[in-house]
């Protein structure tokens, strides 16, 4: 119900109830006393509903507020009718409040509600049971100050949080967690924790299945290339037919052993990536020395392969990984550029990135086959890696090489026109050499 008091209404009914006292005080022969006996009782009546309206709002624990008539019920109905309105609201947001929480709870992670200075606002129980801390118990504080892992640490002073932080529960040290922190809201920050024990227990017993396997292949695929080698190594033994098969045997055999290779160097590149240590590479003289090796990759296509290197340019890394790296992405285009074809390799600083890039004018890669190009085994004709010997595991290895180090595989290709391919190395990577003179060359 709506009510609009307005300054005429009021001034009237105070004028009549003036008016009407007068009058009977004329009547009466006592106006003046009259008129000072109304407007006192009119105050008295006002300043005493004042009264009761101040008892209520501050003493009174009572929801409904005075019965009153007049110009004082309305102010009451009034009052009341907001205070509704406020607990309708209230309600709704506890409502609102309640089911976000239910939610929160069902979350199979821990989630923490933190403010911009990475202090604590809210937490579910699974926050308890994964990280150790309570909510509302730990309201206020920095979450730095309760999770003290070192990874952490330094995860929260880089301030990017594209990829998760992977650290050791508190609370189990047999729990694998992965945290991830992204914005919540204009002023707030969601950090949420999921066990990965399971996935990480399965990721080493796959690892080391797959360098357990390698190993073991490895002995006996040296006793049938030994023993094959030792028959064609007989000089008129066996028949042209016989001689065929072994031929075919032994190439089989050394791609087998090449696939092995290549296994184990992807079990290496996986499991031993925390263990080496960074050095300075001298990415240069690396390069240069890949380029001379694949001389010999060369002879039978005699590609043109160029190459403009920035002497002064290093990083820092590990030596084997970034080899191997680099390695793969000269050997692919070798392989799979056609005869006569040109082949450049370019490791320049563009920017605050350094990027080593090695570029055809081979066959090209459809769209559709980029993305996948790093997944083990993933070939893009079957048929054309059987002939060329390649094992689908080349850009794995480059890929993983590439996590260990913070670095970016960019793949640029047109089907007929030839493929790019670039790492794009960070600027923390980046070291200076002593001053040279930049290295270009060809070699046909």
């Amino acid at each position: 119900m709506h009510f609009r008091l307005s300054v005429r209404s009021v001034f009237i009914r105070l004028l009549l109830v003036l008016l009407l006292s007068a009058t009977l005080g004329f009547v009466f022969g006592v106006a003046l006393p009259a008129l000072l006996i109304a407007t006192l009782a009119l105050l008295i009546w006002h300043y005493h509903h004042l009264f009761k309206l101040i008892d209520w709002l501050w003493k009174s624990k009572a929801i409904s507020p005075p019965q009153s008539e007049g110009i004082w019920g309305r102010i009451y109905d009034g009052l009341y009718r907001q205070i509704r309105q406020q607990r309708n609201k209230q309600k709704a947001l506890n409502e609102r409040i309640r089911r976000f929480r239910d939610g929160a709870e069902a979350l199979p992670d821990a989630a923490l509600v933190l403010a911009d200075d990475l202090t604590i606002q809210w937490g579910n129980k699974k926050a308890h049971r994964l990280l150790g801390i309570r909510w509302p118990g730990d309201l206020g504080q920095r979450i730095d100050n309760l999770l003290r892992a070192p990874e952490f640490a330094k995860y929260l002073e880089t301030g990017v949080y594209d990829a998760p932080c992977l650290l050791v529960s508190p609370v189990n040290n047999e729990l694998q967690l992965e945290l991830r922190l992204m914005a919540y809201g204009s002023d707030q920050i969601l950090l949420l924790a999921r066990d990965i024990s399971r996935i990480h227990r399965l990721e080493e017993m796959r690892r080391d299945f797959v360098a357990n396997v390698s190993h073991e292949l490895k002995t006996p695929l040296t006793v049938v290339r030994g023993y094959v080698e030792m028959i064609q190594g007989t000089e008129h033994a066996l028949d042209p037919h016989w001689l065929q098969a072994f031929n075919t045997i032994e190439s089989q055999v050394t791609r087998m052993d090449r696939l092995v290779e290549q296994l184990l160097i992807l079990s290496r590149v996986e499991i031993q990536a925390d263990v080496e240590t960074n050095t300075p590479i001298e990415m240069p003289r690396l390069i240069s020395q890949l380029i001379d090796d694949a001389r010999w990759l060369n002879q039978e296509k005699q590609h043109k392969i160029s190459f403009e290197l920035d002497d002064n340019l290093g990083i820092t890394g590990i030596d084997t990984e970034i080899k191997s790296a680099c390695a793969n992405l000269i050997s692919n285009a070798i392989a799979y550029t056609q005869a006569n074809g040109n082949i450049h390799v370019h490791w320049r600083q563009d920017g605050n990135k350094g990027i080593f890039s090695v570029k055809d004018d081979g066959p090209g890669i459809r769209p559709e086959d980029i993305n996948r190009l790093t997944e083990r085994f993933y070939r893009v004709d079957k048929s054309r890696s059987r002939d060329t010997g390649g094992s689908g595991l080349g850009l794995a290895i480059v890929k993983h090489v590439l996590h260990h180090h913070n670095a970016e595989l960019v793949i640029n290709s047109k089907v007929g026109k030839g493929s790019e391919f670039s790492i794009y190395f960070d600027h923390s990577r980046l070291i200076h050499l002593p001053e040279q003179q930049a290295l270009t060359a060809d070699i046909g």
